[in-house]
């Protein structure tokens, strides 16, 4: 994001503000580190082409923390860093419509927002419907459920796109960071898919305990879905409001997750516990994370010979 900035923004966009919004924030720490590094490159960027300082040119920064209305924003800005050099405003609403006035932010973020959807598609939670699916997610082996998925994400990020470009101002950039699929690789065969069948597997388990009823299990599915690389350019170039300046994979030294069961175990249940729990309650998602983990320690050969995911960065202009 850095790189970017230091080579796509233009800084005749900036007068004397600067504003910088976070779209599907959660409630931190992690958008905290984002605005600061893209706020850092922007100084960095200003120092290095006029020779003085954003502040002594009464430049100043504002973020905009976006995420839905049931978000917690008191921890959000009960945990804002000390000593920051922004300020800040809260922006409540659903990211898939418009949530900002026009030409009113200059460089925008999705981290790890951008592959959910605003709903579930038709068919998927009717039993007499073709498309019923009783897996949490896309697992990917069935055509017609991947092709709904695939329509509802792609009229979802049309929405997205068409608001953001609305929102930005000319010339303004937006950064997409987020977890989706190398082409032609189904969800249920890469880790992230594994460790979704687990979490599953491990809800049918409880039901047939009787600790949870089936048909509650049977109707919980995640609004979510993760993209193959081509079907993110498609989406963006069809829609043609932005320009893509850059669509990076990003590499870890361990691979998109540590293969370790408890790390995965924990690592998903901080991605969908909150959902489980609304669902489910708080206990039950607490044991379903314990099975979980032991599925993970018992079918690890499986995880260990999963296909790799895809983590990338899309880095966008408004035309």
């Amino acid at each position: 994001m850095s790189e970017a900035i230091s080579t796509k923004l233009n800084l005749d966009l900036i007068s004397d503000r600067l504003c910088v919004a976070d779209f599907g924030c959660a409630s931190g720490p992690n958008t905290f580190v984002a605005v600061q590094n893209i706020i850092e490159a922007v100084e960095d960027k200003y120092r290095n082409e006029t020779g003085q300082n954003a502040a002594d040119n009464n430049v100043e920064f504002q973020v905009l923390f976006n995420d839905s209305t049931t978000n917690d924003f008191n921890t959000l800005f009960q945990t804002l860093p000390p000593g920051r050099n922004y300020y800040t405003s809260g922006v409540p609403g659903s990211f898939f419509n418009r949530v900002l006035p026009k030409h009113s932010f200059h460089i925008g973020v999705f981290n790890y927002s951008f592959h959910f959807t605003s709903r579930i598609p038709n068919g998927i939670m009717e039993r007499d419907s073709p498309l019923w699916n009783r897996d949490m997610h896309c697992t990917g082996f069935n055509e017609a459920v991947k092709k709904a998925y695939l329509d509802q994400y792609s009229a979802d990020t049309n929405n997205v796109l068409d608001a953001r470009a609305e929102e930005l101002v000319p010339g303004g950039l937006l950064f997409l960071s987020g977890s989706g699929l190398r082409d032609g690789v189904k969800m249920s065969e890469t880790v992230k898919g594994i460790m979704m069948d687990f979490i599953g597997a491990s809800l049918n388990d409880l039901a047939q305990h009787g600790v949870i009823n089936q048909d509650k299990v049977d109707s919980f599915n995640i609004p979510l879905y993760f993209a193959e690389e081509s079907e993110l350019r498609q989406i963006i170039e069809e829609n043609g409001k932005f320009t893509i300046e850059a669509f990076e994979e990003i590499i870890h030294a361990n691979g998109e997750f540590p293969l370790d069961p408890k790390i995965l175990a924990v690592s998903f249940r901080s991605f969908f516990g909150a959902l489980l729990s609304a669902h489910f309650g708080v206990d039950t998602m607490r044991k379903v994370f314990e099975l979980v983990e032991v599925k993970a320690r018992e079918e690890f050969s499986r995880i260990q010979n999963a296909k790799p995911g895809l983590q990338y960065l899309i880095v966008l202009s408004k035309k």
